[in-house]
């Protein structure tokens, strides 16, 4: 039988579930009141939100093996550091238009691409 972490099963299943809705406000809410890179943004934050959801669901997962919950919960935060800066970063920027905001957007890349490392030794313990 499959066990899961059910604090970032929830974590995954609410980041999912808001990644839905901010992506139908983007297609349905935000056309033509925003420019189309911003929209662009916009929808590229909903699509990278959803995966790191999902990402989270697989920590979830890992987790629930008592040798590697250290390094996946390490993984976990990071995918939700990542999400909130880099998807946030470019929510504020559609919102606001103040451009500065991708300086900041790449530093949650790089906690993404850490969880995604981290997941992965995890994985192997």
């Amino acid at each position: 039988m499959l066990t899961f972490d059910r604090k970032w099963l929830f974590l995954g299943a609410v980041l999912g579930g808001l990644s839905v809705a901010f992506g139908a406000f983007g297609v349905h809410g935000l056309r033509g009141l925003v420019t189309a890179d911003l929209l662009a943004n916009f929808e590229t934050a909903a699509r990278y939100q959803m995966y790191h959801a999902l990402a989270l669901v697989a920590v979830a997962f890992v987790a629930s093996n008592a040798r590697s919950i250290r390094t996946a919960t390490i993984a976990g935060w990071l995918f939700v550091i990542g999400v909130v800066i880099f998807c946030g970063s470019l929510y504020a920027m559609t919102f606001t238009g103040w451009r500065w905001l991708g300086a900041i957007t790449p530093i949650g890349g790089v906690a993404m691409i850490g969880g995604w490392a981290s997941l992965a030794v995890a994985a192997l313990k």
